[in-house]
């Protein structure tokens, strides 16, 4: 029974109507322990009725991280629609609840998509309800595929209640996931490219939000209304209190409704007081325990110690430790547990079960977790249990630990993979094997992102060992650690350092391609260093790094002013990597960047593009953020502006849902970019802000895109000297190399010239002139040219304006085209050729308006004006589906080629109904009435 609760009840009916209605809906439920939020679990249940499915679990506090235990409990019922699900995410999700082998590891962020699939199949024939309790004990792993899909629930009909322990500072995680979620590829391949553009995907930045939980609708539960507390106080069972013994209750308990229910009931009791409230219930269910028969404890102590509640489980174990079945009865009469018609054990509150195994003696307890291991099947849960139960060296259960650790490792579980390795070198009776399992804990932690006990485990292991090879991978979990920081320097030099070592050269290259991308942030020498060391590795031909590293060398050292060899064929480096071995696409997503460093956009739109689909086909997704911003970029450079933002939207929010925190700053970056292009200036200004948040005490990644975005809104604005400020910071500054700054000069050059103040631009620009003649593309060159017209002398600026023309026929960059006809007509304008530049200027403004380049088209009719020719009012929109977003319209696409509404959900890992929501929106916005019109429209 809720006492009071109003705004709780209206908040959960809300919930529950939008669901029936076919509209998802996330609530979490915040608050101290006992302040209520199981009770209003418990409401929702009740509420939903027979009209609702219902599905629920439960955190459980537990001394080992069982991988997507908590998500196995929640989903168990609806295993049966697993063949439901697409290919990829049927395996992803077998594979994470050991119904099938793990094959190259479970893609963290594909298991969430998965799990929303599920949630969506469990929703289509009756609104769901899915409820978890206690979501700060959660395993790290469940807890992530389960805000991946409340992220993404839109019009599925379910309903996501979820309650969390509220420490105060925050949601009490645990070690669930307060440290970030990761999604990545081997943290020997250094995680992403930041703003260089160059990179393979990593783990994603930990501390880049305030917890797991942050962004979901949330509700804090406060103490009940002094009415209700003395209601609750007055029907609770026993002698009811009076005079002082009941002010002092009321008064200690501030609302709590189990403090109410049971602290202590008379005015001697509560004497005892002082200590904070979770103490102080803890020792009131002490004492109910204290008071049961012997047996029925030792049965408690069983069911505390099994993260499961099974039933069968508690009372085998139970059994073998002189407890039987008919021990549980007291217990039940007590209200302190009940067993469900599941045939699972449920204490009457956590902190009950805290308290039982609290008040036993560790060998109570440790009796219980071998009685537990030996009754249950083989298995990593055995394994386990078995493991909390030693108390000495154990070769072959430390064995079975480290496989149990290897399997977790499997399911993308890296936490839990973490504390096994760990409690296996506990149980290693030889120095140099517990060693070695406290480096792979060490490296697992790191993968996880919980980067202070990566450290530590490497401060153990490395106190324990001389071996070269074992500090040099400790030295590379130390670099992660600093690099998610922001201490790129010491991570630059660890990394460096132990690559010089004497280790496997593959093992070297390794640890200098991360070392590369923390030197990407430090300066321009730095990198050179880092390449020179990678030319000079013995690599064999059978090494997949090898034509990777060959390929980075030749594409970075020129835009460093560097002699390079020639840069092959992207895709002949990526044949030579696959043949050698390499796993596609992580380990080829870094070959996207570093093309794109030379200036090679088109061979990165290719590779991107075919990469991206092959990461969708095969289920890993997780580095789709990283793919999707070079696609973007390359898309952008060619002028495809509405593609570049239907690619970033998607790979933004790809990028936030699994807290990568590089890419959610580089794809909002690339995005206010193209806001700026547009004129919007309100969106521009907040993606530009929302890039530059730093995650954890590292720079922002898209710093140097955000300033570019800034520089070029202002750039069309006609604020010359605001953008010329921000543009000569950005490409003289100690980002000068990265894509962004490289690409910024022309800019800058035309920013500088219009403030009357060429000399700003020259160093900058002669840079630029060095790059463009290593890219050897014929659109670079014309930027050259242009650039050349403006800084002059003047004699030579028209006709390296005609030749920077001529070139940029030959390639589809439309807006630069544009602004090369623009500033060519404004050239002749002043030289009072005003016939000559109204070709030119009309052509510019048609080109400006086509792509909604509204500021730079402002400009170009205004000087469309000046030459005394009336220039066209501004265009309606060419198209109706200027009026879609960039989902609806990705959406739209996909549905015009036939695909079906399971087809496109698969594909942009949505559900169905999400999808038939978002073309039920688009089709008012065409102007069209069913799915058969949309071809010709987009074909128009």
């Amino acid at each position: 029974m809720l006492y009071g609760r109003e705004r709780e009840r209206a908040a959960v009916d809300a919930l529950l109507d939008g669901a029936r209605g076919g509209r998802s809906g996330v609530l979490l439920l915040r608050g101290e322990p006992g302040i209520g939020k199981t009770a209003v679990l418990e409401y929702a249940v009740a509420a939903a009725g027979d009209g609702f499915r219902v599905v629920r679990a439960t955190g459980v506090e537990y001394e080992a991280e069982l991988p997507f235990a908590g998500l196995s409990l929640l989903l168990a019922s609806g295993l049966d629609r697993l063949d439901a699900l697409p290919g990829p995410q049927r395996r992803s999700l077998e594979s994470a609840f050991g119904l099938g082998e793990a094959s190259g590891g479970t893609d963290r962020l594909l298991a969430g998509l998965a799990t929303l699939g599920l949630l969506a199949e469990l929703a289509s024939e009756q609104p769901l309800l899915c409820v978890v309790d206690d979501v700060q004990w959660l395993d790290r792993s469940s807890l992530d595929a389960l805000l991946i899909a409340a992220r993404r629930l839109r019009a599925e009909g379910v309903a996501l209640l979820l309650a969390a322990r509220d420490t105060g500072a925050g949601v009490d995680v645990g070690g669930a996931a307060a440290d970030g979620a990761g999604a990545g590829a081997d943290v020997g391949v250094a995680a992403g490219a930041g703003a260089a553009g160059v990179g393979v995907d990593g783990p994603a930045r930990p501390g880049a939000t305030a917890g797991p939980l942050a962004g979901l609708p949330e509700l804090r539960l406060t103490g009940l209304a002094e009415p209700d507390a003395v209601r609750l106080l007055d029907d609770r069972t026993g002698a009811p209190l009076t005079g002082p013994a009941r002010r002092r209750l009321l008064a200690e308990a501030a609302g709590n409704p189990l403090a109410l229910v049971e602290l202590p009931s008379s005015e001697a009791e509560l004497a005892s007081g002082g200590l904070a409230l979770t103490s102080r219930l803890r020792i009131a269910f002490h004492g109910q325990v204290t008071g049961l028969p012997p047996a029925t404890q030792t049965l408690l102590l069983v069911a505390a110690a099994e993260e499961n509640g099974e039933l069968d489980v508690v009372l085998a174990a139970a059994s073998a430790l002189g407890a039987g079945a008919e021990a549980l009865e007291p217990a039940e009469r007590a209200g302190l547990v009940t067993v469900g018609a599941d045939r699972r054990f449920a204490f009457r509150h956590p902190l009950l079960r805290a308290a039982v195994l609290q008040r036993a003696p560790l060998q109570q307890r440790l009796a219980a977790h071998r009685a537990i291991g030996e009754v249950l099947e083989e298995g990593d849960r055995r394994t386990w249990h078995l493991a909390l139960s030693a108390t000495a060296p154990d070769a072959g259960l430390a064995d079975a630990l480290e496989r149990t650790a290897a399997r977790a490792e499997a399911r993308g579980a890296h936490g839990g993979a973490a504390a096994a390795y760990e409690r296996a070198a506990g149980l290693t009776p030889d120095r140099d094997g517990a060693t070695r399992r406290l480096v792979l804990a060490a490296e697992a932690a790191t993968e996880e992102g919980k980067l202070e006990l990566a450290e530590a485990l490497a401060e153990r292991a490395g106190a324990r060992t001389d071996s070269v090879f074992a500090h040099a991978l400790l030295d590379q979990v130390r670099a992660v650690a600093h690099f998610w920081r922001g201490a790129y320097p010491a991570a630059y030099r660890l990394l460096v350092d132990a690559a010089a070592t004497d280790i496997e050269p593959a093992h070297a290259a390794r640890m200098l391609l991360q070392a590369f991308h923390a030197a990407w942030y430090v300066g321009e020498e730095p990198v050179a260093t880092v390449l020179d060391r990678l030319a000079a590795l013995p690599l064999g031909a059978d090494e997949p790094l090898a034509p990777l590293a060959r390929h980075l060398s030749a594409a970075v050292l020129p835009a460093l002013g560097r002699p390079a060899g020639p840069l092959p064929d992207v895709r002949a480096t990526a044949a030579a990597a696959r043949k050698a071995g390499a796993e596609s696409p992580v380990d080829l997503v870094q070959l996207c960047g570093a093309t794109l460093v030379l200036g090679r956009d088109h061979e990165t739109l290719e590779l991107a593009a075919e990469l991206t689909a092959e990461a969708r086909a095969k289920g890993t997704v997780g580095v789709l953020p990283t793919l999707q911003f070079f696609l973007a970029e390359a898309e952008l450079f060619h002028g495809r502006h509405r593609d570049a933002e239907v690619t970033a939207t998607e790979g933004l929010a790809l990028a936030r849902d699994t807290g990568q925190a590089q890419w959610t700053s580089q794809l909002a970056s690339l995005l206010a970019c193209l806001a700026a292009f547009t004129g919007d200036d309100q969106r521009c200004a907040e993606l530009a802000a929302a890039a530059l948040v730093p995650g954890s005490a590292a720079p922002a990644a898209g710093e140097p895109w955000a300033h570019w975005a800034l520089a070029l809104l202002d750039l069309g604005r006609g604020r010359a000297a605001a953008a010329a400020d921000r543009l000569h910071a950005l490409t003289t500054g100690p980002y000068r190399h990265h894509v962004g700054a490289t690409r910024a000069v022309p800019d800058l050059v035309e920013a500088a010239v219009r403030l009357g103040e060429p000399e700003r631009a020259a160093e900058p620009y002669e840079r630029f002139a060095r790059w463009a003649g290593a890219a050897g593309t014929p659109w670079a060159e014309a930027l050259r040219l242009r650039c050349q017209a403006l800084l002059g002398p003047d004699e030579f600026a028209e006709s390296a304006y005609r030749a920077a023309l001529d070139l940029h026929e030959g390639v589809h960059r439309p807006f630069e085209r544009a602004r090369t006809a623009l500033l060519y007509g404004e050239w002749l304008r002043r030289e009072r050729r005003r016939t000559d530049a109204r070709p030119h200027l009309g052509a510019a403004l048609e080109t400006f308006e086509r792509l909604g380049a509204e500021p730079w088209a402002d400009r170009a009719r205004a000087e469309l004006t000046a030459t005394g020719t009336a220039a066209p009012a501004p265009a309606a929109a060419a198209s109706a589906l200027t009026a879609l977003t960039p989902q609806e319209l990705q959406i739209a696409r996909l549905a015009a080629r036939g695909l079906t509404n399971r087809d496109i959900a698969a594909q942009l890992f949505l559900s169905p109904r999400t999808v038939g929501h978002h073309l039920y929106k688009a089709y008012p916005k065409l102007g069209i009435a069913s799915r058969t019109e949309l071809a010709a429209v987009l074909r128009a």
